[in-house]
């Protein structure tokens, strides 16, 4: 039976948004709902916050959550989860959650885990679906899948001229690695398609590395905003 931990990477020093997470959602803080929705999963052995902030770890602790220090200069999430799987050798999958979604619905978290476990071929997975407002297609914000089968082709921000008449999805930046594969990817050095675009992805792709695409229903409300809480506690 393999063993999957969930980590959430937390960063204080957000430039549009800082201390977002530690922001009050109706009584409990950002990341504590991220945590929460995380401790709902199936498939997840443990949880982690990841952070680089005293105040975000000491916040952690005080709800009782399991929580990490890591290095100030980390450029990604990927790269603050390597540091904590680092310490841990009976991880077989990670899963990289975004700490800005404090409403992600456990079962999406799940179908990735079981989507990357039931086929060992698969050392990278992430998630797409439909837009659910078709004017993010032209947002230059919003990152574009290009997919054929499981396998992810390409990701763009600005969809290519020749795509317009191809399915393009909304990639969903939730990740799952096989934990040999994830040490691997934080070795690579950054590609040119990667500087280009500010992909991360795309260096991974570049290196030679597969990434495989599970479709979701689900659609993900995150907080990048202050103006987003609102709809967020709307929803609460």
């Amino acid at each position: 039976m393999s063993k999957v931990t969930g980590i959430i990477p937390a960063r204080y020093d957000s430039s549009r948004f800082p201390g977002k997470p530690l922001i009050d959602l109706a009584g409990k803080s950002m990341i504590q709902r991220v945590y929460e929705q995380c401790q709902k999963c199936n498939t997840l052995d443990k949880v982690i916050v990841a952070t680089d902030d005293q105040r975000i770890l000491e916040h952690v602790e005080l709800f009782g959550g399991n929580v990490a220090m890591t290095k100030s200069e980390h450029q990604s999430g990927t790269d603050r989860c390597a540091e904590v799987v680092a310490h841990y050798d009976d991880f077989d999958y990670i899963v990289n959650i975004q700490g800005d979604e404090p409403i992600i619905n456990p079962q999406q978290i799940d179908d990735l885990v079981n989507f990357i476990t039931k086929d060992k071929t698969r050392a990278i997975a992430t998630q797409c679906g439909a837009f659910a407002d078709l004017r993010d297609v032209q947002n230059p914000n919003v990152v574009k899948v290009e997919k054929k089968d499981d396998l992810a082709l390409n990701f763009h921000r600005n969809v290519p001229e020749n795509l317009k008449s191809k399915t393009i999805y909304h990639h969903i930046g939730l990740y799952a690695f096989k934990h040999e594969t994830l040490k691997q990817l934080c070795l690579l050095k950054p590609s040119k398609n990667e500087q280009l675009y500010s992909l991360e992805q795309l260096r991974w792709i570049d290196h030679g590395y597969p990434i495989h695409i599970c479709l979701t229903k689900f659609k993900n409300l995150a907080i990048d905003l202050p103006s987003d809480v609102d709809k967020i506690l709307k929803l609460l």
